[in-house]
């Protein structure tokens, strides 16, 4: 018996679905390394000029790739107030992350980011009307609470104290633009392929934070950096950069908002890893069972049917 049209759209969904839920792991992975990869850079180069550099570089990978290998059409882009919104609640994010690991320790900073599913629940519901179903947000709470341990370091009475350094702090408003930022993507879809969309993002991105630190850009020897920023940023530019803006904005096309940055549950569990094998210690038993609460969280909110 022959397939009804409704079973076959079905089926592509899920497969559509599932892809979004392997593009959305495969950009965890990525995020983690800029933690421990940007933290090196911090005796070398400031955040603004590491930041700007990182994406002139992305958005011209990124359009290249769009524009020459996969021959979409180039063109300006209707209504471009949309991508200087998206583009300057991007730049807060960044620049915020990067003056945070100069405070902090990148597992802490790491965890904060984790608490932006909890945040993106509220602002898609104002948004776009998405609304998370109660056991969605039992398991955001689940993994916020795994993540709010390990920014506590695994310390009730600094957790009573409500101890939290100022790094962790100025990461928080970053991280409350970017769960503004991902509902946004759905609101301002207006149906152009993801890799414009990435490209345009990424060239308001890149204008915005240029415009703010242009005197720290200027400033900045360039010629006599240390070789390993410049590897740095390399992988800033081309993975949680480039590869991670078409990540996003295909799986956001896909999934609801609060799942698509719930994968940020992963990321203090991926930066554990690298941070030890990369010889800069291993955290704490106690913090570590935080990120793994973390990753429950996630494992029991991709199980869910999609909202």
């Amino acid at each position: 018996m022959a397939e009804s049209g409704a079973e076959i759209e079905g089926a592509a969904d899920g497969r559509q679905r599932l892809r979004a839920h392997l593009a959305m792991l495969l950009f965890a992975s990525l995020i983690a390394g800029s933690f421990t990869f940007g933290a090196m850079t911090v005796p070398y180069i400031h955040a603004v000029p590491l930041n700007a550099l990182r994406f002139v570089l992305a958005a011209g990978f990124m359009g290249l790739y769009a524009f020459g290998i996969a021959r979409l059409r180039f063109r300006w882009p209707a209504a471009p107030w949309r991508f200087g919104i998206n583009g300057f609640l991007t730049a807060v994010y960044f620049i915020t992350m990067f003056i945070a690991l100069t405070m902090t320790k990148p597992v802490a900073t790491s965890a904060v980011y984790t608490l932006v599913p909890m945040m993106t629940a509220v602002t898609a519901w104002f948004i776009v009307g998405q609304r998370s179903g109660p056991a969605v947000l039992v398991s955001l709470l689940l993994a916020g609470a795994g993540a709010i341990w390990v920014i506590f370091r695994g310390d009730v009475e600094a957790l009573m104290r409500f101890d939290v350094g100022q790094g962790e702090l100025i990461y928080l408003v970053g991280c409350i633009t970017y769960s503004v930022y991902t509902p946004l993507l759905r609101r301002f879809n207006r149906g152009e392929p993801a890799l414009v969309l990435s490209f345009w993002t990424m060239v308001a991105t890149a204008s915005w934070i240029v415009l703010y630190g242009l005197p720290e850009v200027l400033a900045t020897d360039w010629l006599h950096l240390d070789p390993l920023v410049w590897w740095v940023v390399l992988y800033l530019a081309i993975g949680p950069t480039a590869i991670c803006f078409f990540l996003i904005q295909f799986a956001s096309a896909h999934l609801p908002a609060a799942k698509v940055v719930a994968y940020g549950y992963l990321v203090p569990a991926f930066v554990i890893l690298l941070e030890g094998m990369a010889g800069h210690g291993w955290v704490s038993f106690s913090v570590a069972l935080g990120a793994l609460v973390t990753v429950l969280g996630l494992a029991v909110l991709a199980l869910l049917r999609d909202a």
